[in-house]
């Protein structure tokens, strides 16, 4: 995989680090001779299988170049506010896959690798997968126009005075995080990768079964 180039370090951040040592409808019947016949259920389409190469969960872990956990650890809970102020706590989404990545918008970087961050929402949060972009801009009203410009639409939050980037033991921008349906840290990479590639597809398939 080609790795997309540097990534901006965090000052001032001396957190603990974590990980690294770490639906059927069916027809109403009609009145009159419809009415005995018998209802049918309305079936959605199958989806349609992804286009491009379908990597092992391992496969994709190396190809991602992504660092596992040394032994099984729950993620730290957490709750942080979107830009309009809805609260958020991480461990509502147990029984889903979280990709956590933590970003601002003066990382050039983080710029890089949304737009694929975009993709891979578009692609898989039907399949189950949460994502949550938190911000560590110090002022949270950049935020909001940020992301308009930018047409993302997965979840935002926002940790200007970098509480959760401190339990994480984020140093470096972008860090990204991902946590399985039981709520355990998985994978964390450091620095930007493009995530909406075949590896990256597949780790979330594969984590996501």
């Amino acid at each position: 995989m080609t790795r997309i180039a540097g990534f901006i370090t965090v000052a001032g951040i001396l957190g603990v680090t974590v990980g690294v040592s770490i639906l059927t409808v069916t027809r109403t019947p009609a009145s009159g001779p419809e009415a005995s016949r018998p209802a049918l259920a309305a079936t959605a389409p199958p989806a349609k299988p992804r286009a491009g190469r379908v990597l092992s969960v391992e496969a994709a872990f190396k190809e991602l170049d992504l660092i596992r956990p040394s032994r099984q650890k729950l993620a730290e809970d957490f709750t942080l506010s979107t830009p309009k102020g809805k609260k958020i706590k991480l461990s509502d989404y147990r029984g889903k896959l979280v990709f956590m990545n933590f970003w601002a918008t003066w990382c050039p970087p983080c710029r890089e690798e949304m737009p694929a961050m975009q993709r891979l929402w578009e692609q898989q949060k039907d399949n189950g997968l949460v994502i949550l972009a938190i911000s560590l801009d110090s002022d949270p009203d950049v935020v909001p126009s940020f992301v308009k410009n930018h047409g993302f639409t997965f979840p935002v939050l926002v940790d200007p005075k970098m509480a959760t980037a401190n339990v994480y033991g984020v140093r470096a921008l972008p860090s990204s995080f991902i946590i399985d349906r039981q709520g355990n840290m998985t994978a964390l990479a450091l620095g930007p990768r493009t995530w909406d590639n075949d590896a990256a597809q597949s780790l979330f398939e594969g984590l996501g079964r």
